[in-house]
């Protein structure tokens, strides 16, 4: 058994891995990453009666990977590179063997994957941890369960300028609904649901057309949407908006949330030894 650990800016992920399929997961969360890897070990281990003797080793990446040693509890640990972890989760995950992934988290990577080939091809600071900051100011919640309830009844009408305030007619295939500016319109009237919606908006808008953009260019019709930000209900709608705008469908793969620590403990390929 191979277990797989993600340590992200906010979330740390664990999974295991046996024969090449995805056992079992768990997520935590903790102020460093010493305890945050640590305690999604503990967690893993215990809540699923996994015996130490039965793991062969830990692959550890995200952001804090490179503040742990060799060893965790006596098991031998290597690091694997974010973006191939996320390359290899993804393919996985959603069963294709070329394919275009956002990787959705604090920021939002966006990478292509394919046998043999994992390319980073850029990404944005905007993603989950854009909406929190921006909510500490705007808002009078900033964590995302509250968010969420805010935006439900949100009105883009009141924050956003769409093409219907500044012209009478389309824009060659976009209608009067299609945002001109984010919060370009910014009502005295409008209300914190409807900021909230403005804020969930903007941020999957931007990742919306940056995957575009990557998918158009590698002559794909489909992005694979990992990460924590890939269960949001309301990022869902605006990625499906801008589908119809633009034929690129994106995928929501099982256990996306878990892509880049399945995609660690996938790195030894089935059948291999931890040590070669």
């Amino acid at each position: 058994m191979i277990l797989g650990i993600d340590i992200g800016t906010t979330t740390t992920k664990a999974v295991s891995v046996e024969n090449g399929k995805l056992v079992k997961k768990i997520k935590t969360r903790a102020a460093d990453a010493v305890t945050s890897a640590t305690g999604a070990f503990g967690k893993l281990v215990l809540e699923n009666g996994i015996r130490m003797s039965d793991i062969e080793g830990i692959i550890i990446t995200g952001a804090g990977s490179s503040k742990l040693g060799k060893e965790i509890f006596g098991i031998p640990a290597r690091r694997v590179d974010e973006i191939t972890a996320i390359g290899i989760g993804g393919m996985f995950l959603s069963g294709k063997d070329h394919i275009i992934i956002a990787n959705v988290g604090t920021g939002t990577a966006i990478i292509e994957a394919e046998e043999g080939s994992i390319v980073h091809l850029g990404g944005s600071g905007v993603g989950g941890g854009t909406v929190q900051g921006l909510a500490k100011k705007l808002l009078p919640v900033s964590d995302f369960s509250g968010i969420m309830a805010l935006a439900a009844g949100g009105n883009l009408k009141q924050v956003d300028l769409l093409l219907e305030d500044i012209m009478d007619t389309r824009l060659s295939f976009l209608d009067g609904e299609t945002t001109a500016s984010n919060f370009g319109k910014m009502l005295d009237s409008a209300a914190p649901g409807d900021i909230a919606r403005g804020l969930l908006n903007m941020a999957y808008q931007v990742i919306g057309m940056l995957s575009v953009f990557a998918a158009k260019s590698k002559n794909l019709d489909r992005v694979i949407v990992t990460g924590r930000g890939s269960n949001n209900p309301i990022g869902k709608q605006v990625l499906s908006v801008i589908t119809g705008m633009y034929g690129v469908e994106f995928e929501y793969p099982p256990d996306a949330e878990y892509t880049t620590a399945a995609g660690a403990g996938l790195s030894v390929k089935a059948g291999s030894s931890f040590a070669s």
